[in-house]
């Protein structure tokens, strides 16, 4: 029988974010009793990978390291890290950035609303209400935007389709098919959404306050904007 770890999973992605891991991990680890993180790191120069085993090694069992060698992208990160966590036998796994945008004091709360659905969402834009925090008008702009045509485009019923701040139940991530998932960037986070949708699992979405990364550099290129706005068209279609 497979066994059941009834402790969260935070699966963490990382490139170059030594300077925000290390003040972020004692946050998440405080948040919720018995919670455990993965850090996937895609072999960051800046000694990433260093700094999530000296907390391996402070934090035994509860924090964990996968190494991918190289800058593989972050939609599979993601699905490289959920794939650990089920293989684990994790129930409940949560997805977060590095940077500090996602303030672990919401990992209660997202967790929480797992009790009566399948996802939970930590939302910028809930009830038209904007929780944005220093970000420059272009990119607030740009990412409402981004929210609409996706809405638009495939139907998704969440006011924040492109959040990166998410729970989810194990049999949700279980039931998508991770190996064929095939975004890269962040059009990754509609991806998932829309498959978790359209095989009828609950979503939920709460207000989170989103904050602008304070140390590293953003990931965004306009490479990242150009797969996101292809790949909402290819997902509506089927391919």
């Amino acid at each position: 029988m497979k066994r059941v770890v009834t402790a969260p999973l935070v699966v963490i992605p990382t490139y170059n974010e030594r300077a925000n891991l290390r003040h972020l991990l004692p946050k998440v680890l405080a948040e919720v009793r018995g919670i455990q993180v993965l850090v996937v790191d895609d072999g960051s120069p800046d000694g990433t990978a260093h700094e999530a085993e000296r907390w391996a090694r402070l934090k035994p069992g509860r924090v964990h390291l996968l190494q991918r060698g190289a800058k593989k992208g972050l939609g599979t990160a993601y699905v490289d890290g959920f794939g650990w966590g089920l293989q684990r036998g994790h129930r409940v796994l949560v997805q977060m950035d590095a940077d500090f945008s996602h303030d672990p004091a919401a990992l209660p709360a997202l967790i929480a609303g797992l009790k009566d659905a399948d996802v939970v969402v930590g939302s910028r834009y809930l009830g038209g209400k904007v929780s944005v925090v220093n970000w420059p008008l272009r990119r607030l702009a740009l990412s409402m935007g981004a929210n609409a045509y996706v809405r638009a485009v495939t139907g998704l019923p969440l006011s924040d389709c492109t959040a990166g701040f998410k729970a989810w139940r194990a049999e949700t991530l279980a039931n998508i098919a991770l190996e064929r998932v095939r975004s890269d960037g962040y059009s990754f986070q509609v991806e998932m959404n829309y498959k978790a949708w359209k095989r009828g699992f609950r979503f939920r979405e709460i207000p989170i306050i989103f904050n602008d990364r304070g140390e590293g550099a953003s990931k965004m290129s306009p490479a990242v904007i150009r797969e996101a706005v292809w790949r909402v068209w290819a997902l509506r279609l089927g391919w």
